[in-house]
């Protein structure tokens, strides 16, 4: 995977994250940056953190997992993304929306936005990408997406929550695609 993929890759993982983070400030009577610091920073975190998780149970299984690398890139990248289409088109505007950033609160959250991350670091460890490196870019795209998600959330609400995500499970759905075609040598950039 080259530098500009995983950047890009960055920004599609952090999309879940930063919608919660908007909905976080759209639920702020008055824009907080501390508060907007401690939802960056689990969420910057969790999303560093779970690809290495995943690296590290693929290197359990590394001989099954080097013969399929790029069909499992395609399949976890394709179904990330089209779940994260998914969830944005079907929202019902019925999910919680608080300004709360307590311990428990904050745990959930950054789990459930950084369940993709897990998927991906499988993915990382079977294209062999550099994770140090791929896990730091993520974590400070995501940090920084998110510290600016409150701040944009408080400021315009709802408008771009649904957009971000679809925009973010396209481009998983490209990059996966990708991967796939340059493994089958359709595809040569």
């Amino acid at each position: 995977m080259k530098i500009v993929e995983i950047i890009l890759l960055g920004f599609c993982l952090a999309m879940d994250a930063f919608a919660v983070s908007i909905c976080k400030g759209l639920s702020m009577k008055r824009m907080s940056w501390k508060n907007a610091l401690i939802i960056a920073l689990y969420f910057g975190t969790f999303q560093a953190i779970m690809p290495i998780i995943g690296c590290e149970l693929c290197n359990n299984f590394e001989d099954v997992v080097i013969k399929f690398n790029h069909w499992i890139a395609f399949i976890l990248l394709g179904s990330i993304g089209m779940n994260m289409i998914k969830e944005a088109v079907t929202k019902d505007g019925t999910e919680e929306c608080n300004d709360r950033v307590d311990f428990k609160t904050m745990i959930l959250l950054a789990l459930a936005t950084s369940i993709d991350a897990l998927a991906v670091g499988v993915t990382f460890a079977a294209l062999e990408v550099n994770v140090s490196l791929a896990v730091t870019i993520v974590g400070v795209i995501t940090f920084c997406l998110c510290f600016f998600g409150v701040k944009i959330g408080n400021t315009f609400g709802h408008k771009f929550e649904a957009r971000a995500q679809v925009w973010g499970g396209i481009l998983l759905i490209l990059l996966g695609t990708k991967i796939l075609l340059e493994h089958l040598n359709i595809l040569n950039l």
